[in-house]
């Protein structure tokens, strides 16, 4: 690409030349797949739009290894994204986090301190080692997440309408506790603007007091109809976030609206009796979805029994009443135009957890079960300023491409012994989960980890000795891909290779 864009303006000729190798290259590499290439597209549309994909996945941050209890990280390593006053602070890191576990064994005070993400400009929380403290939920969303939880709408709103050529009616979202307390609510922001309100604040004490309906002529789009999937810590910690969403759904439900502005409204008019309600969770004192565990015990679940999983989990109204068993999850699964989840921070990709696939995937399914076509869409919103929709494809695709298969991640792993090993085949397990879960893994993108982590024999033999309980699982992982037909491998080796592995 760099030397296509310099023999663009110095030698026209062989810029044509190389712009017919990258294609070619990108077809048969896979790329052009993931990037949502059309083989019938120009060539300069192709070329900008292939230069935009790979550009998102150079400057995609990755950890370098894992974090160390004890152990200070590289100074020098911030000195570019840190103040110098956050720099003495750095340094203390180590002893601080040794000195705070001895006093917490020995039945003393730790010092309070902040949570939240340095990624994200958050350097009150060094030095670590102190005991946390988040958020007052009474500020939930707060001034500044209400801005970027309307961007995010924004954003949300305009990829469905180029993807599809329409107004979204009806998302369902996926609301994490962590991440609230982390950005003081922007996803739950990111509901109320879809919905066409705006949250009150109390001037004195910037606490939300209630919210405003806004009118047709300032929204300038449709209403959108926001069902919220919350998980349990979501539901344990913002119970006022709670209230306030129902009381802000039956506020937009009872306006007098055509039905393509207010969707909501609309379907209540249906059923005039019935509760609104817009908020599911797990039952009273559960947590998770149980899709992950089913799947994972299981290597004959299907997407069909898994979807069914996801369902019965998430089987509880969180609306004016009590909390109560309720089908009504069910409806609006089948119903969505579009889901989204946000990741609000960097180094945090879909693939590192199985939280990711847990509700993403276990959405996927159940829409799928249901006869659902809902567009899966995974937010990244680690970089406030540069707010990042990419579909769940795209997205698994870009981790597959920059994580996953990346030697610099996999070194940094590798520097841990049985503990990098772990996350390495974690990751694969993920992977798996997703092919089975929804249609946004690729055959290549199994056979690129298949290269990286199994045919590269360094990597193959460090799995082996610092891990081998890592290593088989892996292996069976790749032989349960191309058993359940996720992935052909190339190499007429790869069966024995496996073998190998799980040996």
């Amino acid at each position: 690409m760099d030397e296509y864009a310099a023999a663009v303006t110095l030698d026209p000729r062989r810029a044509a030349l190389l712009a017919e190798a990258i294609l070619a290259n990108a077809q048969t590499s896979g790329i052009a797949d993931e990037c949502g290439l059309a083989r019938a597209c120009d060539p300069q549309t192709a070329l900008a739009q292939l230069d935009n994909y790979l550009c998102d996945i150079k400057e995609m941050r990755i950890n370098d290894g894992l974090h160390i209890f004890g152990r200070t990280p590289d100074v020098a390593v911030w000195e570019a994204c840190l103040p110098a006053a956050a720099l003495p602070e750095l340094a203390d890191c180590g002893t601080r986090e040794m000195a705070a576990l001895m006093t917490a064994l020995d039945g003393r005070f730790i010092p309070p301190g902040p949570a939240g993400a340095p990624s994200r400009g958050r350097v009150d929380v060094f030095p670590t080692g102190r005991n946390l403290y988040t958020i007052d939920p009474r500020h939930v969303p707060t001034r500044t997440a209400w801005v970027l939880g309307q961007r995010a709408a924004n954003e949300l709103v305009a990829r469905y309408l180029q993807d599809h050529g329409d107004w979204p009616q009806r998302i369902l979202l996926d609301l994490w506790g962590s991440a609230t307390m982390r950005t003081g609510g922007e996803d739950l922001a990111q509901a109320i603007a879809l919905l066409g309100v705006t949250p009150v604040w109390d001037e004195g004490s910037a606490r939300v007091s209630g919210f405003t309906i806004l009118p047709h002529a300032v929204l300038d789009r449709p209403r959108i109809d926001v069902t919220l999937r919350i998980s349990g810590l979501f539901r344990d910690v913002f119970p006022q976030q709670i209230a306030l969403f129902n009381q802000i759904v039956a506020a937009v439900a009872a306006l007098d609206e055509a039905d393509a502005l207010n969707p909501l409204a609309a379907q209540h008019r249906t059923v005039p009796d019935a509760p609104v309600s817009r908020i599911f969770g797990a039952a009273p004192g559960a947590y998770g979805t149980g899709v992950m565990r089913a799947l994972i015990g299981n290597d004959e679940a299907d997407r069909m029994s898994l979807g069914q999983g996801y369902l019965a989990g998430t089987g509880y109204a969180y609306d004016a009443d009590a909390p109560r068993p309720s089908t009504g999850f069910a409806v609006q699964v089948r119903t969505a135009d579009a889901y989204v989840h946000t990741q609000d921070m960097a180094g945090q990709d879909v693939l590192d957890s199985d939280a990711f696939a847990d509700h993403e995937g276990g959405f996927a399914a159940a829409n799928s079960a249901l006869g659902g076509r809902a567009a899966l869409y995974h937010l990244d919103s680690s970089l406030p300023e540069h707010i990042k929709l990419r579909s769940l494809a795209e997205e698994v695709a870009r981790v597959v491409r920059g994580r996953l298969t990346n030697p610099r991640w996999l070194a940094g792993q590798m520097r841990h012994g049985h503990r990098g090993a772990a996350e390495i085949a974690e990751s694969v397990d993920n992977l798996f989960a997703f092919a089975v879960l929804a249609d946004c893994v690729r055959p290549h993108q199994f056979e690129l980890a298949f290269e990286a982590l199994v045919a590269n024999a360094d990597v193959r033999a460090f799995l082996r000795a610092a891990n081998p309980a890592a290593a088989a699982a892996l292996a069976a992982r790749f032989t349960l891909a191309n058993a359940r037909g996720f992935w052909t491998p190339r190499r007429n080796s790869a069966r024995e290779l496996l073998a190998e592995m799980g040996a």
